[in-house]
């Protein structure tokens, strides 16, 4: 997601040398940059001029500290600009009402409404505790109920049932009722998009709305639309009362553009984006760390928070003792990290949140790293004696024949899996002799607050 805009602003650090302050004459070129990449990435083009002019300035005329180079200190105004555009200050849902609190999701047909009705639940029972209930009033497109039914059994959230010889306002009316009279914390109303955006779907929606008065409307919407994304969105907003967007397929090929102009078009906050089929792939959207990420300075934070929610807090101590008694890594540590990060989304979402210095380190493990191939690598690694595991080093030809048997792969995988555990090592004696420190302090002064 919005790697060339990522690559075309890193470029702009390289573009200004020696300068004391910066100027209109000197960040010209690194404007025209910053407009090109904008422009690729399908970003509306009244919100790319108004970003320019206010990036203009807030940079001609900055004095150049000594810490930074003049590329760092624009992109400093750069981060800022980009924060502000998508909204500024993450904003959460306002579940302050009555129960039931009512989310009506709204969209186009493909956006992925079913699917965020999942995830939302998903997120709304395991990190804020809530009983959550969700129903479906579509009734025009072919099993969208039965669909619905099975994510929200996946999810682990109640369902409640509907049919199609129903009206959508009848279904709604039912399931909050229902939700009222067993105490449900939440109550998600899943819609029927149409292909295009129409009256009668215009006029269903709002009769919807006007029925069961909900207390957040969420439009979702496809960040691969591009520029249709914003159409779509600001007929939505004209329509109905919106309190928030969710963009989905953040993780996919598009350019990237919707995520930062839909905010600009619709002034409805982006609450959340989602990333990836699984049900857990939906994250808040916070401003600040995603304009980090565009910029290449990855989401520490949002690492964090993920490790959190994904780790054994006992055993991270006890992996992080062993590393700093220089006891060293080894295959059990390594088939345990794997697992952990099999937890936290996979190798693909860690690279996405890491500095891009260091992604790209990470990136050369990531072909072996991925969903498919984490079961093939755990079923190696089981294959090995508790010494082979303990004592890589002990891996000579004729234990890795038997080993490659004992597994069902070839010996050519068996040295795959070595080189790619040789990689990670030395990354871990890296991070063991302070290279955690050295990234944070390699990105002072170019992350906001950051000391």
């Amino acid at each position: 997601m919005l790697d060339n805009l990522s690559q075309r602003l890193s470029r702009v650090v390289k573009t200004l040398r020696g300068h004391a302050r910066l100027t209109e004459d000197n960040i010209q070129e690194a404007l025209r940059e910053v407009r090109l990449a904008l422009l690729e990435a399908d970003v509306a083009l009244p919100v790319v001029k108004d970003f320019i002019a206010g990036v203009k300035e807030k940079a001609v005329g900055q004095e150049v500290i000594s810490s930074l180079t003049p590329g760092q200190a624009l992109v400093g105004v750069v981060h800022k600009e980009l924060t502000a555009l998508m909204g500024g200050a993450h904003q959460g849902l306002d579940l302050a009402a009555q129960p039931p609190a009512v989310i009506l999701m709204a969209g186009l047909q493909g956006a992925g409404k079913t699917t965020t009705t999942g995830k939302l639940g998903k997120l709304l029972r395991e990190r804020m505790k809530k009983k959550v209930l969700a129903v479906s009033t579509d009734v025009y497109r072919p099993a969208a109920i039965a669909q619905l039914q099975t994510v929200a059994g996946q999810a682990g959230i109640e369902f409640f049932p509907s049919d199609v010889a129903q009206k959508p306002l009848d279904i709604a009316k039912a399931a909050l009722d229902y939700a009222r009279r067993h105490y449900f914390d939440v109550l998600l109303v899943d819609t029927a998009g149409r292909l295009a955006i129409d009256e009668i779907m215009m006029a269903e929606i709002k009769d919807l709305h006007a029925g069961i008065k909900p207390i957040e409307t969420l439009f979702v919407v496809d960040a691969m639309l591009g520029q249709d994304a914003v159409n779509t969105a600001r007929a939505f907003n004209e329509a109905l009362p919106l309190t928030g967007v969710v963009l989905t397929k953040l993780d996919g090929d598009a350019r990237g553009g919707a995520a930062l102009s839909v905010r600009q078009v619709t002034g409805k906050p982006l609450k959340f984006a989602g990333v990836g089929e699984k049900l857990s792939g939906l994250e808040e959207f916070h401003p600040e760390r995603m304009a980090s990420r565009i910029l290449g300075m990855g989401d520490i934070l949002g690492l964090v928070e993920e490790a959190r929610r994904g780790v054994d807090e006992e055993k991270a101590k006890a992996f992080a003792q062993k590393l700093k008694s220089g006891k060293g890594f080894d295959l059990n540590d390594f088939k345990e990290q794997i697992g952990q990060m099999r937890k936290m989304g996979g190798m693909s979402a860690l690279m996405d949140k890491l500095p891009a210095q260091f992604a790209q380190a990470a990136g050369q493990l990531q072909g072996g790293m991925e969903e498919k191939t984490v079961g093939r690598i755990e079923g190696i690694i089981n294959s090995m004696t508790p010494a082979e595991r303990s004592k890589p080093e002990l891996l000579k030809a004729s234990r890795k024949r038997r080993i490659a048997a004992g597994a069902g792969v070839s010996v050519q995988e068996v040295n795959r899996l070595l080189n790619q555990f040789e990689q990670t090592q030395k990354m871990m004696k890296q991070f063991s002799k302070g290279g955690m420190q050295k990234m944070m302090r390699s990105m002072k002064g170019m992350l906001p607050g950051l000391r």
